[in-house]
């Protein structure tokens, strides 16, 4: 029995490299009643996205009334667009039962703690500075200045890491996976299907 029909939201964030998109993935495909919130932005849309799928498209002054209305749980401002995550298809999709998943950055998250305090907010962290430097440099898309900018970045939000309330170390993607479902109240109880 559910002792609430309401679903939860929660929050992912870590450090660029970290494999936040490559779990949030794996999590979508095993449990595919979760809903990834989307993001709202002012920048044209490209080729191909649509909206509402990729994005919420707005206008400058259509996104600048959702901040004054409080209509975004989190909001930013990124090489002269705004992005942010609109409050209303969040709270439609919990009030509905569904459980939600945001995936941003540190600063985006500290925000949300404000404007959601409800959310869970999880933290995903290398083994190591060493094995995200890997990581990043594995990926073959970012000069050493790039990789240096990212890696000091990720001191930082390393450092933050006690502010969120739980905090899951990303050594092996089913380990992780499998932490990351416990976390959130997924996975099975060894009962279940035996």
């Amino acid at each position: 029995m559910a002792s609430s029909s309401l679903g939860r939201l929660t929050v992912i964030t870590g450090p660029s490299g970290v494999g936040k998109g490559t779990l949030v993935s794996r999590l979508l495909e095993r449990h595919p009643q979760i809903w990834l919130s989307i993001s709202a932005t002012t920048r044209a849309p490209r080729s191909g996205e649509t909206d509402g799928v990729q994005y919420f498209f707005m206008t400058r002054g259509e996104f600048e009334q959702q901040i004054e209305a409080g209509g975004l749980l989190e909001w930013a401002e990124f090489a002269g667009n705004l992005y942010g995550t609109p409050r209303r298809p969040v709270e439609d999709q919990l009030n509905g039962g569904r459980p939600v998943l945001l995936e941003i950055e540190l600063e985006g998250a500290r925000q949300v703690r404000q404007s959601f305090p409800a959310a869970f907010q999880l933290f995903i962290k290398p083994p190591s500075l060493a094995v995200l430097e890997q990581r990043i440099r594995g990926r073959g898309t970012d000069s050493d200045e790039a990789i240096a900018r990212r890696l000091a970045r990720a001191g930082i939000e390393l450092a933050a890491a006690d502010e969120f309330d739980a905090a899951l170390v990303n050594d092996d993607l089913e380990s992780a996976l499998l932490q990351l479902e416990t976390l959130m109240g997924l996975a099975p109880h060894p009962s279940d299907g035996e």
